[in-house]
């Protein structure tokens, strides 16, 4: 399994214009694979941060009523940062250029997401994992 995961991630980032990294994490911040480029401390601090926003954004949309959260975007001066939900327990995130076409990026997630869902579900952590 990790290893198609980190296949398909290398390729997303390959194909998809704009695309600079890629990675799957759990829910709880865990780094389960990362497309190459990516050190191994970028990847644990990207899944870090990715799963604080999609936290933040789940809290909100709780607060506020405004039901499932789709995926999380972050505009930077030069750069966008997204993340979507992966299958169960788990969130797909992706780092672009600033000239990247956002639609063309989120459909491209949403076929990624859909090509691997058999692989990205994650179980609840117990004590001792």
């Amino acid at each position: 399994m990790p290893g198609e995961l980190y296949w398909l991630l290398d390729d997303f980032v390959t194909s998809v214009a704009d695309v600079s990294h890629a990675l799957i994490l759990s829910n709880d911040g865990l780094m389960m694979a990362s497309s190459r480029g990516l050190s191994k401390e970028d990847a644990d601090h990207l899944s870090a941060v990715a799963s604080g926003f999609q936290s933040l954004a789940k809290g909100t949309s709780l607060q506020f009523g405004g039901g499932n959260v789709r995926q999380t975007m972050v505009e930077m001066d030069s750069a966008f940062l997204f993340v979507t939900s992966a299958g169960q327990g788990s969130c797909l995130c992706v780092m672009t250029s600033g000239a990247a076409d956002v639609g063309l990026i989120a459909y491209e997630m949403a076929r990624l997401v859909s090509r691997v869902g058999q692989h990205l579900a994650t179980g609840p952590r117990t004590a001792g994992q």
